[in-house]
């Protein structure tokens, strides 16, 4: 268990220290292994690790090779499979771990990685040169991924702590109150109990560009 956050800005503001840190800590107990994060322009994105595969600092995250940045929380279990098949294309690969992989694979396949991926994951990874964020989840929605957006930012994060930071006023979603006390049962996609808060269904992916 990993834990992801992030924010991308359209107004092109950089987001602040404050709130980077307080997303941060709000996903702490997800990854007590390393703290990472990534600024630039007008992106952050943020990562709490917790070691399993490649338990190296090779593998810290953010991670960044030409021109894309991944936080990725979960676990591909074929990415060996994987990268035999990306050796095999000309990729060189400089850790042991499977979030290189993600990486390298989308460098090859594009948005179509997902469909290349067996194991449980959400991730988002950074396009510098288009300025773009491509964001995903596994199949069964075995990883959260929820976010929120506006007309000035897209902010993201593995729980949904980290994305009322900048909320004055907290809207319960009636709808979803309904699915919690009335139906007892799971809130159904893309809805949270939060107003203007959503997860990412599973199965699917996102692309937000800042352009």
């Amino acid at each position: 268990m990993c834990g992801i956050c992030g924010e991308l800005r359209f107004d092109n503001t950089k987001i602040s220290d404050v709130r980077k840190s307080a997303m941060l800590d709000s996903i702490s107990d997800r990854g007590p292994d390393y703290t990472g994060q990534y600024q630039d322009k007008n992106i952050f994105l943020g990562h709490q690790r917790l070691s399993v595969i490649d338990i190296s600092e090779k593998s810290n995250q953010p991670m960044e090779d030409e021109g894309l940045i991944i936080v990725f929380n979960g676990v591909i279990f074929n990415y060996r499979e994987l990268k035999d098949i990306l050796i095999n294309k000309g990729y060189s690969f400089f850790s042991k771990g499977d979030t290189e992989v993600i990486l390298k694979s989308y460098l090859h396949y594009g948005e179509d990685v997902v469909n290349h991926l067996d194991g449980v994951f959400s991730f988002s990874i950074y396009d510098k040169n288009k300025n773009e964020l491509f964001c995903a989840r596994d199949r069964l929605g075995i990883k959260p991924f929820y976010y929120t957006y506006s007309k000035n930012s897209f902010t993201f994060s593995s729980n949904t702590k980290a994305l009322l930071e900048d909320k004055e006023e907290i809207a319960i979603n009636k709808k979803s109150l309904h699915y919690q006390f009335t139906l007892h049962s799971v809130i159904p996609a893309p809805d949270t109990i939060i107003t203007d808060i959503y997860k990412l269904e599973p199965g699917t992916f996102i692309k937000i560009n800042a352009k």
